[in-house]
């Protein structure tokens, strides 16, 4: 059983740089996979491994400058949920294209799970979903609105085309572990909107913490990693990755015509070319091949 940690701060880092190598270091010397990101706002990611080995790298980070009361969430995984350890240096840890967006100033109120509910609920509070469209297929609150978004770097664009909706509303907003909400609530109080609310450690604290009997989240929460979907108590989904486009598929999706292991699911396969494809089948040979031998060929699941 593999401990999985999903993890940010925002704080100000002098010199990210230097805090990469030591940190790597010490993932690969305990055995942890995943993937870290640095940006000079702070740290992001998601890792797994053994016990020990997720106990001595959360002590790392936490002596790190102002990190000393950073936040986690952890979960478990039957399998190993990452193939490598990568910890890479970024412009941001989660990309708004916002640089006057700064989340140490000000964010919205957080909302604790127990609490959700009810404010959601509430006939003068839109709820909004701030992942992107693949997330939420497959899950996501009753009555919640969609932005249909591709990626979080369009949310800007879609809230100025569409703020109008909710003139006079309070504003919810949610995301998987709760990063995207702290950018994008900071986001809403510089554009003049009042009242903004956000989920306390995003949705996989809520499926964690409220019983599914009282829960209002409809479906699965896709994860970054191995796993690709959890349920109410993060328990394991049923979904798989298409690993041509990178969205989630249920089980029966592989009986589809158009799926191809590698290569091509009913959600892409109008989307690449004949040469694209004939490339996916080729990195698909090379998988089995090394699987054959014993071997980890590395497909990236970050």
């Amino acid at each position: 059983m593999y401990t999985v940690c999903a993890l940010y701060h925002f704080t100000s880092f002098e010199d990210h740089q230097a805090l990469r190598q030591p940190l790597l270091d010490l993932c690969l010397a305990n055995e942890i996979t995943g993937t870290l990101l640095l940006a000079h706002e702070g740290i992001n990611g998601t890792i797994a491994g053994p016990r020990k080995g997720i106990d001595a790298v959360i002590a790392h980070i936490q002596s790190l400058p102002g990190c000393a009361n950073f936040e986690w969430k952890e979960s478990t995984a039957s399998e190993k949920p990452f193939p490598r350890m990568k910890v890479k240096l970024k412009k941001e840890i989660v990309t708004l294209g916002q640089p006057n967006v700064d989340p140490t100033a000000h964010v919205g109120n957080y909302v604790d799970p127990q609490d959700w509910n009810e404010l959601i609920q509430s006939p003068d509070v839109v709820t909004i979903d701030t992942r992107n469209d693949y997330e939420v297929s497959i899950g996501t609150f009753q009555g919640a609105v969609d932005p249909e978004t591709a990626s979080f770097r369009e949310f800007p664009a879609w809230w100025e085309e569409n703020k109008d909706r909710f003139h006079n509303k309070r504003i919810a907003m949610f995301c998987t572990g709760g990063i995207r909400c702290e950018k994008s609530t900071n986001y809403l109080l510089g554009q003049g909107v009042e009242d903004v609310y956000h989920l306390k450690g995003g949705i996989l604290k809520y499926l964690e913490e409220v019983p599914q009997e009282e829960s209002t989240w409809e479906g699965e929460c896709f994860v970054f990693d191995g796993r690709v979907s959890v349920g109410h108590g993060l328990k394991e989904g049923p979904h798989l990755l298409c690993h041509a486009c990178r969205r989630p598929i249920l089980p029966e999706d592989v009986t589809n015509p158009a799926y191809e292991q590698g290569v091509s699911c009913h959600h892409c396969v109008d989307e690449t070319s004949e040469r694209d494809k004939e490339r996916f089948r080729e990195r698909q040979k090379q998988m089995v091949l090394a699987r054959a031998r014993g071997e980890q060929h590395i497909i990236g699941l970050d």
